[in-house]
């Protein structure tokens, strides 16, 4: 029998992470960092068709205004279309986009599976990302499963999840979600084992993840409200001024980290949030003086980028970031 998930995109961000090329009107989803589609794109191209077991529905977008054009631009590079594009008057954090989300999804389809995930990650290897949403859909009807990401090195850039009981193949109840830790404590993680990098990625059925909101059912109901008096044409729903009134935590605070449905899902996917230009360094193809070069830029022993009459020069420097776009400038060291 095949299962049905809905993926549900998050397509926020104050763009500052990857300044000067990321910016609020054009973060980094919408740029192509890592291949010649935009992030925004390669997310909704490896959740589509049917692997295995499963199928994957057209998506639930969930965006700001500002945002619109761009998506229906990236949604364009891959010949697909939404099932909705969710328009939210104002951020209010990932608990409030996770309960809208839950419950567009149940009006679609109340047997559908949702899987909530950013639009700004990379992920190399589909195959193994599509085996282990397989794997976490046979608990998602009870629980809520985030997939854990199984570390290579020490980071300290990533939230922690600790494994505990053993719920069936490779799937495990959550004995405690871990803040970003300082470099001994993260390598700990690394050397005792059962830790995973929180990706922020959640399978779950859309009654499970509205019915666990407990302290925080105020989220839920200001979600709900909002749908209620949302603004729908077409594929488009513009969320009603209630959604202002859901209190801005993210899902692990509000759900996570107080369910006894939680659960994890351990996966080695070739995962990555790129959330710093260090990261984008380490992931990027090198040239032949093993320079991460993107877009319109060459290196020799002068590193150039030019860019819309823009340009620079960085000569006899070592291990630095140089980019340059029409937003500004930014030289640092890696």
């Amino acid at each position: 029998m095949t299962l049905t998930i809905i993926p549900a995109i998050m397509s926020g961000g104050a763009g500052t992470r990857l300044w000067p090329l990321s910016t609020e009107d054009h973060p980094k989803q919408f740029h192509a960092l890592m291949g010649p589609r935009t992030m925004f794109a390669d997310t909704v191209a490896r959740m589509s068709g049917a692997a295995g077991d499963i199928s994957f529905a057209p998506p639930i977008v969930l965006c700001g205004e500002r945002h619109l054009p761009r998506v229906r631009v990236a949604l364009n590079e891959v010949n697909a279309h939404a099932a909705a594009i969710v328009i939210e008057p104002e951020a209010r954090n990932t608990a409030a986009v996770a309960a809208t989300a839950a419950a567009i999804a149940r009006q679609i389809d109340a047997h559908a599976l949702v899987l909530l995930t950013p639009s700004d990650h990379v992920i190399a290897n589909t195959a193994a990302f599509h085996e282990a949403i397989q794997r976490a859909a046979r608990y998602a009807n009870d629980r809520i499963v985030t997939f854990g990401i199984t570390p290579d090195h020490a980071a300290t850039g990533y939230g922690y999840i600790k494994s505990g009981a053993a719920l069936g193949e490779s799937v495990f109840a959550v004995e405690a979600f871990k803040e970003k830790p300082d470099a001994r404590t993260a390598q700990t993680y690394l050397d005792h084992g059962g830790h995973f990098w929180n990706s922020g990625m959640f399978l779950f059925a859309p009654q499970i993840l509205l019915d666990e909101f407990g302290a925080n059912v105020a989220i839920r109901d200001a979600a709900l409200a909002a749908i209620q008096f949302a603004t729908r044409t077409n594929d488009e729903i513009r969320l009603g001024r209630e959604y202002a009134a859901a209190p801005k935590l993210p899902l692990d605070i509000a759900i996570m980290e107080h369910t006894a449905r939680a659960a994890v899902a351990p996966c080695d996917i070739g995962w990555a949030d790129i959330g710093s230009w260090s990261e984008v360094w380490r992931l990027a193809p090198r040239d032949a003086d093993g320079f991460a070069v993107l877009g319109p830029a060459a290196s020799t022993d002068t590193s150039k980028m030019k860019e819309s009459g823009v340009s620079a020069k960085a000569r006899d420097g070592n291990d630095l970031v140089v980019v340059v776009t029409p937003s500004g400038l930014l030289i640092r060291p890696r």
